[in-house]
């Protein structure tokens, strides 16, 4: 089994107004890196190399990122320990608070790759049910620790 994640924001503007400029102008930069780590099977891109131009929501503001990887280490290195983490702290610069869950994993069969429609379902079935075996965060996974010292919820 691989491990599918769904990251979604609330943009606090437009993805072309200059005061999301720095997150925008290191998508490439950051997906790339993600491209190129162990453990990365796959990530939900449009032409452009990213997701920013599909409306997942109705809420034209919020993005989403999906992606796969072989392990949850592998996210977890990922997220927790390349820069992806220094943009990951300064998120209040260019996204509102999410006052539901806005993040989701779950495990999918090698060679799957999940479509927007089923890694919405597994947030609202997070967000309805809470953590079980079909959608779970990282207080879930018994190996992440990374995810606590980075004080993430």
């Amino acid at each position: 089994m691989h491990l599918a994640e769904l990251n979604i924001g609330r943009l606090s503007q437009p993805i072309d107004h200059p005061d999301i400029a720095e997150f925008a102008d290191n998508l490439d930069r950051i997906n790339g890196l993600a491209d190129r780590m162990p453990g990365f099977v796959w990530r939900f891109q449009d032409d452009s190399g990213n997701a920013t131009s599909v409306q997942a929501f109705d809420d034209p503001l919020i993005i989403a990122n999906i992606s796969v990887w072989e392990t949850a280490a592998d996210l977890e290195r990922f997220v927790w320990g390349t820069i992806h983490r220094k943009f990951y702290e300064r998120r209040d610069e260019w996204f509102g608070k999410m006052t539901e869950h806005h993040f989701v994993m779950w495990w999918v069969e090698e060679g799957h790759r999940p479509d927007l429609a089923e890694a919405k379902a597994k947030l609202a079935h997070l967000q309805a049910y809470g953590p079980s075996d079909e959608a779970f965060g990282w207080a879930d996974l018994r190996s992440a620790k990374l995810w606590e010292k980075s004080r993430c919820a």
